[in-house]
C-alpha cells in the first residue's frame, strides 16, 4: 500500500546567516565571526524534514525567476521534495536574514518576495496534490488568504491540517476552527491569547485550554528545550519532554519538529508518540548548523532515540 505524501503549502527562501557572540541591541553594531548561506524558509524547511526522515513529501509554493530561485529549486528536488508544486513568478525570490549568537539564539527578519505572491488560485491548480495528501502542513509567511483557501480545501477534501502559525498574525476563527494542529511556540502562543486577560497565563496547560478554546482541534505547544504541551478537544493534555542536547543553532528547529510530527502520525504512531519523535527530530537539528542542513535521517533519529531509552 502506497504512503499518503505530507504536502506542505508555504514559503521557500535563501538564508543569509551571520554568526555573532551576541544578537546586536537596536543602534548596536556587533563583529561576526562567519557568514553562511543556506536554503530555508518555513515551508522548505519543513519540507526538507519529512525527505530527509525517507517519507513521501510534495510542496506548493513560488520562487523567483532569479539566481536564488533555480538553486533552490535544485536543492529541494535532490534532497527529495517533489517540486512539481512550485511555481515561478517574476522578480525576486524570498530571502531571510539571520543572526546567530554564541548560545545558539536567534533573530530573523523575512523579505518573502515570490512567496507573497502565491494565490488561493496556485490552489485550485494543485488540488490533485492537495486531494492526496495525508497530511497538509502551512506557515504564516505566504498570504494569509491563501492559507484561509487552504484550509477550506482541506475541510472540504477531508485532509488533516497542521498550522504553524509563524511568523503570529490575527487570524479568522475560521480558520481556526478548520486546522487539526496548531503548533505555536511560547511567543506565537502569547500572541494568540485573548488580550482581556489581566495576567497571561504562565502554565502550559492552561495556556493550550485556552487556544483549544479558540477552535482547534489539537495544540502543540513547543517550549524549546523543555519538550512540548500537547492537548486536544476532549482528551487530558500531556507534556511531553525534550532531550538534553548542546544547542548551537535554534533555526528551523520548530520546523524540523513539524515535519517530523506530520511524519510519526503518517507512520500511525499516536499523537504522543509523534511528538517524541519530533523531540528527537528538533533535538538533532538544534547540534548542527543551518536550517535544512541540519535536519537529521530516519536512522540518526532511530539511534539517538535509543541512545536516550525513549519508546517511541
Amino acid at each position: 500500500m502506497s504512503q499518503k505524501p505530507v504536502v506542505v503549502v508555504g514559503s521557500i527562501n535563501t538564508d543569509l546567516v551571520a554568526i555573532t557572540r551576541k544578537i546586536p541591541a537596536v543602534g548596536e553594531t556587533v563583529l561576526g565571526s562567519d557568514f553562511q548561506v543556506h536554503p530555508g524558509g518555513k515551508g522548505a524547511n519543513q519540507a526538507v524534514a519529512v525527505a530527509r526522515l525517507g517519507y513521501p513529501v510534495r510542496m506548493i509554493g513560488r520562487l523567483g525567476n532569479d539566481s536564488f530561485g533555480g538553486q533552490l529549486r535544485n536543492y529541494l528536488e535532490k534532497t527529495g521534495v517533489d517540486v512539481t508544486g512550485i511555481m515561478t513568478t517574476e522578480g525576486v525570490s524570498g530571502v531571510a536574514v539571520i543572526v546567530v549568537s554564541a548560545k545558539g539564539e536567534n533573530s530573523i527578519f523575512v523579505t518573502p518576495g515570490a512567496n507573497a505572491k502565491l494565490t488561493p488560485q496556485d490552489l485550485d491548480s494543485n488540488i490533485e496534490q492537495i486531494r492526496s495528501a495525508g497530511i497538509v502542513l502551512a506557515q504564516l509567511e505566504i498570504p494569509i488568504e491563501t492559507v484561509e483557501h487552504l484550509a477550506v480545501l482541506c475541510e472540504r477534501e477531508g485532509v488533516p491540517l497542521i498550522l504553524d502559525p509563524a511568523p503570529a498574525v490575527e487570524l479568522p476563527s475560521s480558520l481556526l476552527e478548520r486546522t487539526g494542529w496548531f503548533t505555536p511556540n511560547e511567543t506565537e502562543a502569547a500572541f494568540y491569547l485573548d488580550d482581556s486577560h489581566a495576567k497571561p497565563p504562565s502554565q502550559p496547560g492552561e495556556i493550550a485550554r485556552m487556544l483549544l478554546s479558540k477552535g482547534v482541534s489539537g495544540v502543540v505547544l513547543k517550549l524549546g528545550a523543555g519538550g512540548v504541551y500537547l492537548a486536544s478537544q476532549g482528551l487530558a493534555g500531556e507534556a511531553i519532554s525534550g532531550f538534553p542536547v548542546r544547542a548551537i543553532d535554534t533555526t528551523a528547529a520548530g520546523d524540523a519538529f513539524n515535519g517530523g510530527f506530520a511524519t510519526g502520525l503518517l507512520l500511525g504512531k499516536t499523537p504522543s508518540q509523534s511528538a517524541r519523535f519530533a523531540n528527537a527530530v528538533a533535538g538533532i537539528s538544534v547540534t548542527r548548523m543551518g536550517a535544512q542542513s541540519s535536519m537529521p535521517t530516519m536512522q540518526e533519529v532511530n539511534d539517538f532515540l535509543q541512545h536516550f531509552q525513549v519508546t517511541t
